[in-house]
Order: C-alpha cells, then structure tokens, then sequence
C-alpha cells in the first residue's frame, strides 16, 4: 500500500481545524477559492500556522486571471512573501508565467531564493503553460520541491493520462501534487490511473446560513443565497485520505 500526502486547501480557520483532525497533511492556506485561490490575510496565516498543527503552505496570488503579473503586482508578491516568512509559514505556492504561455523562469527563481527554507509548489499555473513538459523542466530547474497539475486539462479525471506522464518524466526529481476536481466519487480511480502519491483537495460543500433581514434571503447576482457558506467537514476529508489510500 503506497503512503498517500493528502494536502486540503482551506480558506477558512475551521477548514485548517478539521484538516488536522481528519488526518490530512499539510494545508494550502488561501482566499477567494472563488477566484481560483488569491493571498489570503494575514490574520488568517497568523492563526492557521499558530492553531491547525498541521504545516502550512501559502498561495501568493495577487488577483485572479492569468498568471502574467505586472511589475507593481510582482512587487506585491515580494513583499507578502516578506511577511510570510516572518509568519513562520512551512511552505509557499507561486506560479508566474510570460505572456507567450512559458514559465518566467527568472521571476519565479527569484521568488524561490527570497523563500529561502521555505518548501516551494508551483501552482496550477503549471496547467496554463503551452508545453506541460518543458514548463516542468523549468519548474525543476528553478529548484520547486513539487508542482500541483490537473495534468493541463479542466480536472484530474480528464487529466489522468497526463499525468501519469508527468509522474514519469519527473522521475522523483519534483513532486507531482494531483488537484484540480478531486472528489470523494473519483478520488480511488484517480489515484489508481496516475499512480500518485500527493493529492490536493478542498472537499467544500455548501451550506445555508441563518436566515436575516426580517426572514428574507437575499441573493446575489447569480441567484445565489448571501447567506449560503462553504465549510470542510471532518468525515469528508477522512473519506477523501480513505479512498486515496486504498485505491
């Protein structure tokens, strides 16, 4: 039986709770999964590296979009990064590309060396690339100790025999970390058509809020309730590890 690492991703301080107790890992720490993850506050951090008792690892993503960043939005990410290392965060998860869908080799080297101790995943901004094979050569070199991919399709189950690739031309020399659609329902099949060892996950399901305003729900644009929530709950995330590790 194969040793599954099973990483949640968590933007919630109760989500960082339950990953302990469920048995995951490790947890990337972000906000606005909506966005596809941004750099959550600071205040989140401070509390998730102080309380989860799990390592955490930061996304440092200035806004949501593409993954070719500005100069002025470079220099955001240099700064969080500053202060992620005096918040005595295990790990961070960046990803910088150029406008020709390549790997910035050089921004991304820099980040890495400000890093420092710190263990470095690429993000799924890996998936954007226009050469899933050449942007991990890069990723390699660049000195990252894992890439988090959908194998460059829209999940892990369309991305399946990419990745099983990728875990091949990686040959233990980085990380291959599954995410991107992992679920209760695919994870054993997943697990068993990529051969992987690390996994990401959020597991969130939705969940109304109290009812306000007079017994009126308000909804947003989409039609959704205001008071609807994503939580993390702890038998998901033990079913998630479960499936993964008896694929």
């Amino acid at each position: 039986m194969r040793k599954i690492v099973f990483e949640l991703c968590a933007e919630s301080i109760d989500a960082c709770l339950v990953a302990y107790e469920a048995g995951a890992n490790r947890i990337e720490l972000c906000s606005a999964l909506s966005e596809g993850g941004l750099t959550p506050s600071h205040g989140l951090i401070h509390e998730a590296v102080t309380r989860s008792g799990l390592p955490v690892h930061v996304l440092l993503r200035p806004r949501g979009g593409d993954f070719v960043y500005t100069d002025a939005e470079f220099d955001v990410m240099r700064e969080d990064l500053k202060h992620l290392r005096l918040l005595d965060v295990s790990g961070v998860v960046l990803g910088v590309l150029r406008e020709d869908g390549t790997v910035d080799v050089e921004r991304n080297r820099e980040l890495v060396e400000m890093a420092g101790t710190l263990e470095v995943t690429f993000s799924r901004a890996f998936d954007h690339t226009v050469s899933l094979e050449d942007a991990l050569e890069d990723v390699i070199a660049i000195g990252c100790r894992r890439v988090l991919t959908s194998g460059g399709e829209r999940d892990v189950v369309s991305g399946g025999k990419s990745l099983a690739r990728l875990l091949e031309q990686a040959a233990g020399r980085i990380d291959i970390a599954v995410g991107g659609g992992l679920r209760l329902k695919n994870a054993a099949a997943v697990a068993r058509a990529t051969g992987a060892q690390h996994f990401h996950g959020s597991i969130r399901k939705i969940v109304a809020g109290p009812r306000r305003y007079g017994g009126r729900d308000v909804h947003d644009e989409t039609g959704s309730s205001a008071q609807s929530r994503f939580v993390v709950e702890s038998d998901d995330v033990r079913a998630m590890i479960e499936n993964l590790t008896n694929a």
